[in-house]
């Protein structure tokens, strides 16, 4: 079992950052891929990025250049940094985590999520 809690979502005006976090405990951390997934109201929920065991990334295209995933193995925290938001990147950011045989870039897909964040960004 692995438990994960985000942080650092918020109100930003379009334009500015936010860096996400979340902390995971339980099983050992590095044995999983780990992503960040976003749903949106009226929208299904939508892969962003994710990084393999590998340390290997991977990102939505429509997010490509915005976003950036890493991780911290040794303090059990995976990051995701967002710089020129838009109004259209307001959503609730979910942590996830895939074992090894699962892809993390499905929804289904996905082994364990986090409760959520809310990033909402003002024009």
């Amino acid at each position: 079992q692995v438990q994960l809690v985000e942080s650092g979502g918020g109100l930003v005006q379009a334009g500015g950052s936010l860096r996400l976090s979340c902390a995971a405990s339980g099983r050992t951390f590095s044995n999983y891929k780990l992503g960040w997934f976003r749903h949106a109201p009226g929208k299904e929920r939508e892969f962003v990025a994710a990084q393999f065991r590998s340390g290997n990334t991977v990102y939505a295209e429509s997010l490509k250049g915005r976003v950036t995933i890493s991780r911290d193995n040794a303090k059990n925290v995976v990051y995701l940094q967002m710089n020129s938001l838009r109004p259209e990147d307001t959503a609730v950011y979910y942590c996830a985590a895939a074992t090894p045989s699962r892809s993390i870039t499905l929804a289904t897909m996905v082994d364990y999520w986090g409760q959520g964040t809310q990033v909402t960004v003002s024009s």
